[in-house]
Formats: structure tokens, C-alpha cells, sequence
């Protein structure tokens, strides 16, 4: 099986044609609606026994064009700056917005500041990501509330828009985009994203003086439309009304093109039912592969997904997903009964020599989590995360930035991970 991924394998090219021939792909766009035929076509070519599409409706977020421009102190100029709106959030209808900016390094300081210094103002939410911590993931969930909760905190304090440091661990000035929401009743200011050297830049500025920006955005929300998660199945020949799901998200933000995230775990998914169909592997379960439309900004794919098995009544004995990147596999998180994570951890000798070695971490996946309401096990891929945070939601994550050897043997583990599933159980 390694043999045939590393040597024959398409997890590669299929991901070089998504990524090069159809660009990046938020759900609702030109882009999505390409990236669902190229699934059809993958998944067929990789032998799936039936390739369907289900229905999704899906938020139509339109970014648009934008700009931001600084005026330091004791400047006479506005000076560009880069910066990527945040997705979901409402811009500027085009015109310039002219604010003075304020600074905070964390929540903490911005709670305890009052109204009146905020009220009409930009908030600068300088918060770092926590480099001094291994686990990236884990300063993620740290830094993400910046993008998640800031914006709506400083709209009840009067602010007029939002500027937060991006949730990244670049060593770089590239800006990171990701989904935030409104809470019901806030006024929707912009929010937008500069680079870890742009908020250096702006933070020194505002120790020094006062700092004005000027805003320019024509991003908005015009509502839902119709969309599809992708399926492809092989059938199982002793249990076929029970499902083994593996999947990724077809839906990637609208700058580079969606390559780790999650162009990678689409392809290593579509791999496990080209490696079964290539190798005469007769599943005793069936094998379904889903790409997921809508991870991004909404999550109504995996929504849909869950829904439809509780409608149609179907017995799934395990989901797992890909959504970390396509670097090498370190592992594989586990969210399932402590008997079930004792039978897998069993098989941990047969990963090791390929460097899989964690089973300690209980991490599935965004799309497949509502079927852990249903009492379905979860497993998720945990790729070495070092450097997914250099290029999540942003402009680098392009083809160029994917190993063929680490996305293959990523497919391979989590082909292995399924054959050892459907044979123990």
C-alpha cells in the first residue's frame, strides 16, 4: 500500500490541477462551483462505485476591492499597508472611512479602558501569537478570539472598526483573512487583518502619537445561495449500510489557492478509494469520501452531511478528516470511547516507521464533528504543525508550498488508518 501511494499515487497531481486550474474556491463563488465538478471528476477517476452531489445552501460572502492606508505621527502622508478584511464582516461601501486609531495589547487592557477613549475610533488589537508554545494549535485557539470575538466587543464600546494582528506564526508581513460573525444587535463595523510586521509597524506608531488610518472596502454578505458537498462511495461487500467517512473541505478562502487548506486533505481522501479500488481491496464496510463545502465561513456542509445520516438513518462506525495540512503525518487525534482508543493504539507499531507515533490528542474535525452527537468516532490526521500557521487563510498557501512526499504519505496514513478500521471491525 505505502509502495503504491509513494510510486503511483494521485494525491499530488489531483492537488495540482484544484489548486492551478481552478484558484481558490469560497463557497458561494465561480471558483466553488468549479471545484465541485473537478471533485466529480476526481472522484470518479479514483474508481468510486457512485459519485453524487448534495444539496448545501451556503453563505455568498463577496470580498471586493480594499485598501488601507497609515499616518504616522508627525507624518504629512497616509501610506499603504497591508491588510486583508476578515470574512463575514461588512466594509466600507466603497468610500473612505478616516479614523484615529487606538491600541490595545490584549482584552484585558481594552475592558478596562473606558468608552469615551474608544467611541469613534479604530481598535488596534495588537495580541501576539504565542511563539514560546510548541503546540501551534493550541496558540491558535489562544490568538483566534481576536478574529472571532474583538470585533464585536469593541462595536458595544463605540468603536468604528477593528484592525487585529493576524492569528499567524509568519516571520512576514503577509496578512491572515478567517471567519469571524456579528452578534445579534452589534453594528457591524469592518474588521480587517494586518501582518505580524505591519502590526510592529502600527503598534510603534501609536507609542509614538496619534495615528489616523483610512479604510477602503467593498466587502459584504449578499446571503445564501445553493451549493453541494461532493460524495464518493466504494460499496462494502459483508456491511454495506455501514460507512466509514473520510473527507476534507472543498471550500478554501479567496486569496492563494487553498493548498493545505484543505486542497490536501481533499486529495488524501480521494487517494484512500483510489488505493482500495487500485490494490483489489474489498472493504468489508463502505468507504465514503465527502468534500465538505462551506469549512470556511459557515460550516454547512458538515452540517448537512450529519443531518442527512440522521434523516436516512445511517449507521456511520467512524468519520475521519484531514484538515491540518499537507505536511508530514505526526499522528492521529482520537475522539472516541477509551476501549475504541485502546484497540488503535494498538496498532501504533505499525505507524512508527513512518513517523506516526501520536495517539494521545483527541482532535477530529470541524466537518465532522456534529456527528459526534450521533455517538459516530472520530479521527483526524495531525500533520507536524509548525508551519501551518505560516500560511493558514492566507495568500502563500499555493501548490508550491506542498511536499509530494509528505502529502503522500499523509494519504497513506490515513488509508492504513481506515483498512486497519474496516478490518477490526
Amino acid at each position: 500500500m505505502f509502495e503504491d501511494i509513494m510510486l503511483h499515487g494521485e494525491s499530488y497531481n489531483n492537488l495540482r490541477v484544484l489548486t492551478k486550474q481552478v484558484g481558490h474556491r469560497l463557497s458561494g463563488s465561480p471558483g466553488a462551483d468549479a471545484a465541485i465538478q473537478w471533485g466529480l471528476s476526481a472522484l470518479k477517476a479514483a474508481g468510486a462505485d457512485s459519485v453524487w452531489l448534495q444539496p448545501v445552501m451556503v453563505p455568498q460572502w463577496i470580498r471586493g476591492e480594499e485598501s488601507l492606508k497609515v499616518k504616522a505621527p508627525a507624518s504629512n502622508k497616509f501610506v499603504p499597508m497591508n491588510m486583508i478584511s476578515l470574512g463575514n464582516t461588512e466594509g466600507t461601501k466603497g468610500k473612505v472611512l478616516e479614523r484615529e486609531v487606538i491600541c490595545f495589547d490584549n482584552l484585558a487592557e481594552f475592558e478596562a479602558a473606558d468608552s469615551a477613549l474608544i467611541k469613534g475610533k479604530f481598535v488596534f488589537f495588537n495580541y501576539k501569537f504565542r511563539q514560546n508554545w510548541y503546540a501551534t494549535f493550541e496558540g491558535y485557539g489562544d490568538a483566534v478570539i481576536y478574529r472571532s470575538v474583538a470585533l464585536n466587543k469593541a462595536a458595544q464600546k463605540g468603536a468604528d472598526g477593528v484592525i487585529i494582528r493576524s492569528v499567524s506564526t509568519g516571520e512576514d508581513d503577509v496578512p491572515h483573512t478567517g471567519a469571524t460573525r456579528y452578534d445579534a444587535g452589534v453594528r457591524k463595523i469592518p474588521s480587517v487583518a494586518i501582518g505580524n510586521y505591519g502590526a510592529d509597524s502600527l503598534a510603534a506608531y501609536c507609542s509614538r502619537g496619534t495615528v489616523k488610518i483610512q479604510l477602503q472596502s467593498n466587502c459584504t454578505m449578499k446571503g445564501m445561495v445553493p451549493s453541494f458537498n461532493v460524495i464518493g462511495e466504494i460499496k462494502g461487500t459483508e456491511k454495506p449500510q455501514e460507512w466509514i467517512v473520510v473527507g476534507g473541505h472543498l471550500d478554501s478562502w479567496d486569496v492563494g489557492e487553498g493548498a493545505h487548506d484543505d486542497g490536501a486533505g481533499c486529495v488524501q481522501s480521494i487517494e484512500v478509494i483510489r488505493t482500495f479500488k487500485k490494490l483489489g481491496l474489498q472493504p468489508k464496510h463502505s468507504i465514503r469520501v465527502v468534500l465538505f463545502m462551506n469549512e470556511e465561513n459557515g460550516m454547512k456542509g458538515g452540517l448537512a452531511y450529519a443531518d442527512s445520516a440522521l434523516t436516512r438513518k445511517e449507521k456511520h462506525i467512524l468519520a475521519m478528516e484531514s484538515d491540518a495540512g499537507g505536511f508530514s503525518p505526526r499522528g492521529i487525534g482520537l475522539v472516541m470511547s477509551e476501549e475504541l482508543k485502546t484497540i488503535v493504539k494498538s496498532w501504533a507499531p505499525l505507524f512508527l516507521p513512518y513517523g506516526v507515533y501520536d495517539f494521545s490528542q483527541e482532535e477530529g474535525g470541524v466537518d465532522i464533528s456534529p456527528l459526534k452527537k450521533q455517538g459516530v468516532p472520530l479521527a483526524g490526521l495531525l500533520p507536524d504543525p509548525q508551519r501551518y500557521f505560516d500560511i493558514h487563510h492566507n495568500a502563500n498557501d499555493v501548490f508550491e508550498a506542498v511536499n509530494h512526499r509528505e502529502l503522500k504519505i499523509g494519504a497513506w496514513t490515513m488509508t492504513a488508518f481506515i483498512y486497519l478500521w474496516d478490518q477490526e471491525f
